[in-house]
């Protein structure tokens, strides 16, 4: 950029910091840093990583330190998800975040979280290893029209693009409009879901592994009634990953 250039850029900024101010949607600081939008920098470096142990499998948090083990429920019967893995619980900055993106329509957040999401997992060999293709939990039609955008889709196309891998969009699909998880008591998540979903396309998902991706982990139905009906089409194995796990 040669120097009338950027001094242009300079006043064109400030003029739009007097002018046309944005604050950070959390703390409420002003956003002057290049790039900023929504939500400043700062808080979104002060996002946590969980570290304390999980469940192997099912990757349900314990509330102990240790090596990660299977539990229970997992050790007396084998779910279809054969690795689920969270960022870290549903609270705190990371809740408002998905909140914003989800309820307040901030879709600009996608790349934040996707690449947040990205970053606590990279470690995880296991939950990477020999994958053929990522799918997002899919909303019905209505409710996606509503919404005006999948949140999982989001999440999945830069999950996706970043390990170099297919999005499989309109493979797996929401036939019911059922009501939203959130409303429903914890018993009643458990079958709200259950003959909701289909497959579309069983070919292209035959003999593959996959990765289903969400946002928030609550009880687990959906992704457990999600990952049996892609098994029974035919995958050789099912995986997942979510923002974020209810405490």
């Amino acid at each position: 950029m040669n120097p009338k250039s950027h001094a242009s850029s300079s006043i064109l900024k400030t003029l739009e910091l007097i002018f046309f101010p944005s604050y950070c949607k959390l703390c409420h600081k002003l956003l002057d840093s290049p790039g900023e939008t929504v939500v400043c920098r700062t808080c979104l470096e002060e996002l946590k990583f969980h570290r304390a142990s999980y469940c192997l499998c099912c990757g349900k948090f314990f509330d102990t330190y240790g090596q990660p083990h299977l539990c229970y429920k997992c050790l007396e019967k084998k779910p279809d998800i054969s690795i689920h893995r969270s960022c870290h619980l549903y609270r705190g900055k990371l809740k408002d975040l998905i909140l914003l993106f989800k309820y307040q329509k901030y879709k600009v957040l996608r790349k934040e979280l996707a690449a947040y999401m990205n970053k606590s997992l990279a470690h995880d060999e296991a939950l990477w290893w020999n994958l053929d293709a990522v799918l997002p939990i899919p909303l019905h039609k209505k409710r996606e029209r509503q919404r005006g955008f999948n949140q999982s889709f989001e999440l999945a196309l830069f999950l996706g693009e970043s390990k170099g891998l297919p999005i499989l969009q309109g493979v797996l699909v929401k036939k019911t409009n059922v009501p939203p998880q959130t409303s429903l008591t914890a018993e009643k998540r458990k079958t709200n879901n259950q003959g909701a979903y289909e497959v579309s396309c069983p070919e292209k998902i035959k003999d593959q592994v996959l990765l289903l991706v969400d946002d928030v982990y609550t009880t687990g139905a959906t992704l457990k009634e999600c990952a049996s009906v892609l098994m029974k089409a035919g995958a050789r194995e099912v995986r997942a990953v979510t923002l974020a796990q209810a405490p």
